[in-house]
């Protein structure tokens, strides 16, 4: 697949998911997935190596959550190789976007990846979720692929805004999570998600607070 095809790729799975995107957010696109390439022959930054997959798992699967964001300040909780927060971060320049991870090594590749890329609107932060306190909560909080629900919401239920919005990128619908869900937190919705050229199934969780927000630990 040569870099037209892969542009034209982006391009059409923009158009189905709704996320118009400019010829330098193609550009930009395509060269995130340059770099994990390049970063996947050093380490193992991704289970995922060909470039069309890459392309459909990766950048694709990031912004078939785009339709949901609420508000201008996004935490994506666990970004590993800085997905789905660098494609996002790339689709919405006007958005500012806080990416958590735990692992030295992604937090390193992340952080340079968004400075080669002069993304301005992205914060790298090394640390687990759960310990981190943030000046102010984050309107949208995402992660893809991390844990149960009750597992993200214990980890990361603090870090969203009182009437902000928890978003779970998960493949088949989790009913056994939904229903092991604790009572502070409601689902919204169940969103199920085509992703452009693949059968894959995929679903995105909506949650919110079930009533006021419960006071956490004080923000150091």
């Amino acid at each position: 697949m040569n870099r037209e095809s892969e542009r034209d790729l982006l391009l059409e799975g923009g158009r189905e998911l709704r996320v118009p995107l400019a010829s330098a957010q193609l550009e930009a696109l395509l060269r995130l997935i340059d770099e994990v390439e390049s970063a996947n022959a050093q380490f193992n930054l991704t289970a995922i190596r060909d470039r069309p997959s890459m392309l459909r798992k990766h950048v694709l699967d990031s912004l078939s959550v785009q339709m949901l964001l609420r508000g201008s300040r996004v935490a994506d909780v666990g970004t590993g190789a800085g997905f789905p927060g660098l494609p996002l971060a790339i689709s919405n320049p006007k958005r500012r976007f806080t990416l958590i991870e735990a692992t030295g090594k992604k937090a390193r590749f992340v952080e340079r990846t968004a400075q080669l890329l002069a993304l301005g609107n992205v914060e790298v932060i090394h640390t687990r979720a759960e310990s981190y306190r943030p000046f102010e909560p984050f309107d949208t909080v995402l992660a893809r692929a991390l844990s149960s629900l009750a597992d993200f919401v214990a980890y990361a239920g603090h870090l969203c805004a009182p009437d902000g919005r928890l978003l779970a990128m998960k493949g088949k619908r989790p009913d056994e999570e939904l229903s092991a869900l604790p009572k502070a937190f409601r689902v919204v919705a169940v969103h199920r998600v085509k992703l452009p050229g693949l059968d894959d199934e995929r679903h995105i969780v909506e949650l919110s607070f079930a009533g006021p927000r419960p006071l956490g630990r004080s923000k150091s």
